[in-house]
């Protein structure tokens, strides 16, 4: 406990007091006392050292609650050591030992071994660190995006939730979410990951279409064709034929993601599954008109 005491005041940091406070402590060293009013010297003293503790108790508070660096829990076999971390640190697992960090107080990360990271930020909101290769597993209970994990092809951005996370030092790799939410994005291209579904990414092309775990073979074999083979309209034909109900999933983001002249055929799979609301017209749908897309998302989320 006061090694971990240690800690926080070594990383205390230099705060400027408001000029009031100097203000009133320099008046009252500076005033001029008349013989009636004089005092023994050292109230004035003793004035000034009660306001350098209550800027230090200030600082204090100040660091505690915006928990600049997050405690944790290293585990090499059955021996357990506590650490803290901060912002601009590295973390490195071994093919031997795990670690668990508990970021802020908003949930935990579990690092499995043989995994490297970096902590970017730290701050009440946002939590943000750097996955550079490795596997990964973070629960959070928080409001939607305060919680960020970026590899070199895509940022997983929690939306509240917990899910596993693995990438090679080239930013290949595998999002599998279990519970929740997570929006996984780069550059303008963006893939929504419900529980039970999972997402891959690419070095070169970012993240492909989220599908669900017990989604047919062929069509998880298809749909890696078409995101980072080119596998073109042939591919997409025969995700379309293996797809169901829940697969509209998939279906959504392919809308977007497809050749203009393709999205007739993904627009008809998905209304003979069921018929979108009043509000999704067809031309605005194949128009990719963004409200529009976002109200069939809003519909369809209720099968997912």
């Amino acid at each position: 406990m006061s090694e971990r005491r240690e800690d926080i005041l070594k990383g205390l940091p230099v705060l400027k007091a408001p000029d009031a406070i100097w203000i009133s402590i320099e008046s009252a060293l500076d005033r001029p006392i008349s013989p009636r009013e004089r005092r023994p010297w050292w109230p004035r003293w003793t004035f000034a050292l009660a306001a350098a503790v209550v800027l230090a108790g200030v600082a204090l508070y100040w660091r505690a609650s915006h928990r600049t660096h997050w405690e944790v829990v290293r585990t090499v076999g059955s021996q357990q050591r506590r650490e803290m971390i901060g912002a601009g640190d590295w973390l490195q697992t071994d093919a031997s030992s795990t670690a668990e960090i508990r970021v802020g107080t908003i949930g935990t990360l579990k690092i499995s071994p043989e995994t490297r990271l970096r902590v970017l930020t730290t701050k009440p909101d946002e939590h943000r660190l750097s996955l550079q290769h490795g596997e990964i597993s973070a629960t959070i209970s928080a409001p939607p995006k305060l919680f960020f994990v970026e590899t070199k092809s895509a940022t997983a951005v929690d939306l509240g939730c917990q899910y596993d996370m693995r990438v090679d030092d080239e930013g290949n790799g595998l999002l599998k979410v279990t519970l929740g939410w997570v929006a996984f994005d780069w550059r303008g291209r963006e893939s929504l990951v419900p529980a039970g579904a999972s997402c891959r990414t690419h070095a070169s092309l970012g993240p492909g279409t989220p599908f669900f775990d017990d989604a047919p073979a062929r069509l998880k074999t298809a749909l890696d064709q078409f995101d980072f083979s080119n596998g073109g309209e042939a591919s997409l034909r025969t995700i379309l034929d293996a797809s169901r109900v829940r697969d509209t999933l998939t279906l959504w983001h392919l809308l977007a993601r497809v050749p203009e002249q393709l999205r007739p055929l993904v627009y008809d799979r998905m209304v003979s599954f069921a018929a979108p609301p009043p509000t999704v017209l067809r031309d605005k749908a194949l128009a990719l008109d963004p409200q529009t897309l976002k109200m069939w998302k809003d519909e369809l989320a209720w099968t997912w």
